[in-house]
């Protein structure tokens, strides 16, 4: 994907990075969103409540922490390992995202606990698939459904640089 493209889907998550800041950060900016594909991927696999149920608290943290959790990793110990800028706080866009992604998440661990397995699967399968568009492309479909609710266009969010 191009550097327009990767600037035009953080933009929509609220992000504004300068050129250096894409350049440095831009792929990195898809940490926190891997690595929670990659453990909602697992749990839905496995059909497992417990491992999803791991995600739906980190998800609702980060409707009230200055950053995604994961995004502490990266802050804190990646970033030293790679060289790298720190990633830059949350937006909106993402607290809507995450506070969504908790409540559905909450709901699939229920529907596997309870038995309802093709409800599990389809609301884990759904969300997977959107976090995993997430993570490879910075495509992030709440950050659009919060930007048309608030009537909020990429060019007018606050200004972010790393």
């Amino acid at each position: 994907m191009g550097k327009n493209h990767t600037r035009k889907y953080l933009q929509v998550q609220g992000f504004h990075l300068d050129d250096d800041a894409l350049a440095e950060i831009g792929p990195w900016m898809r940490w926190p969103y891997a690595l929670c594909a990659s453990i909602l991927v697992t749990g839905v696999v496995l059909a497992s409540p417990w491992i999803i149920w791991t995600l739906a608290p980190i998800a609702f943290a980060t409707v009230f922490l200055p950053s995604h959790p994961f995004n502490y990793l990266y802050n804190y110990g990646v970033r030293h390992l790679t060289g790298t800028r720190p990633l830059p706080p949350g937006t909106p866009q993402g607290r809507f995202a995450c506070g969504l992604a908790a409540v559905w998440l909450a709901g699939t661990g229920f529907a596997f606990f309870t038995g309802a397995t093709t409800v599990g699967y389809v609301l884990g399968g759904v969300l997977a698939a959107m976090a995993t568009l997430l993570a490879m492309t910075h495509i992030c479909i709440p950050s659009f459904v919060y930007n048309a609710i608030v009537g909020a266009k990429p060019s007018e969010h606050a200004r972010t640089t790393a």
